[in-house]
């Protein structure tokens, strides 16, 4: 116990900062229990204190700023790259087409206490060329939000959290024994939670040119467009798409027989979105749903028209469901 005192009295700040600078990196690098120990052992001096938060900020914010600049630099390819090494794909994917839709700005504050959405609303700010000035005050008042909440959290309950480690002292080989069973068992369940999902991204598909193909034909397949808005926008849709968040497609297709043809495309890593949509739909009972493989890009590779939702009815898409509706 008593070298760990020594060990935070004089290497306190940088391991703080690293602590904070890692974790925004992406590295899974526990910053919270790091700075709420650090804040705990220091809880008596006031200047101790506030040079820990300043630290935890200070990394975590350039950190930040590397994430940002090199967005600006690689775009959604970066995004993609962050989505495809995240341990959780899926809820990476979700929370890229959600977060800072609903909550632009805001997502840079709210995402450094919400887990798994700092880094993407980051990468997105960047993409969506977001002022330098707006980027750091944004973040500076995230980080402050959450170190400062963190550090308080470390000075009031200092007792029981110097109790705690003073136990796992006591225990010797026990008590690294329990800390690192609890972290295995952290990361497994992360682990096995991704490969699951990459099961799942195995799933049948159906290609840009199959689906051209079956449109010439004359077959009215339902296509599901579960991207943001933005992408929309700035790439156009595959005409008579409906629109949807990959959990609504079902409230899109209320009514219809498990029988219906529906496909589902997106702009992510390994049309993660897409499979997201189609468990959804599997789920409420439809059975003849795949993914596009290659979503929207492969569409556009392969030459086909698109529709640019600018000049289409908001609810574009719905007069093809009202079609299959009254057939």
């Amino acid at each position: 116990m008593s070298e760990l005192r020594v060990l935070i009295e004089q290497y306190g700040l940088l391991v703080v900062f690293a602590a904070a600078f890692l974790s925004r990196m992406g590295l899974p690098v526990p910053a919270f229990p790091v700075l709420l120990t650090a804040a705990a052992m220091t809880a008596g001096s006031a200047r101790a204190v506030g040079g820990l938060a300043l630290a935890g900020v200070a990394g975590g914010l350039i950190a930040d700023i590397g994430w940002f600049a090199a967005s600006r630099r690689y775009g959604r390819s970066l995004l993609r790259f962050l989505c495809k090494i995240s341990v959780s794909p899926d809820s990476c994917v979700r929370q890229t087409e959600s977060v800072y839709a609903r909550l632009g700005g805001l997502s840079l504050v709210v995402g450094k206490i919400m887990p798994g959405i700092g880094l993407i609303s980051t990468a997105l700010a960047g993409i969506a060329d977001m002022s330098i000035v707006r980027f750091v005050a944004l973040n500076c008042i995230g980080e402050s939000l959450f170190i400062g909440l963190t550090v308080l959290l470390g000075v009031l309950f200092n007792s029981a959290i110097l109790t705690f480690i003073e136990t796992l002292a006591h225990l010797g080989a026990m008590g690294i024994a329990l800390i690192l069973g609890a972290l295995a068992i952290y990361v497994v369940g992360r682990w096995w939670k991704r490969r699951l999902f990459i099961r799942e991204l195995r799933m049948a598909r159906i290609t840009a040119t199959e689906l051209a193909e079956m449109i010439d034909r004359g077959e009215t397949p339902v296509i599901i467009d579960v991207r943001p808005v933005d992408l929309r926008r700035e790439d156009g849709v595959i005409p008579g798409a409906v629109f949807a968040h990959p959990a609504d497609g079902t409230t899109s297709l209320a009514g219809f027989s498990g029988d219906l043809e529906v496909i589902v495309y997106c702009d992510c890593p390994k049309e993660a979105s897409a499979v997201a949509a189609v468990r959804h739909l599997r789920q409420a009972g439809f059975h003849r749903i795949r993914p596009l493989l290659g979503g929207m890009d492969a569409w556009i590779a392969a030459g086909r028209a698109i529709a640019r939702p600018e000049i289409l009815p908001k609810s574009a898409g719905e007069a093809v469901l009202r079609e299959r509706r009254a057939s």
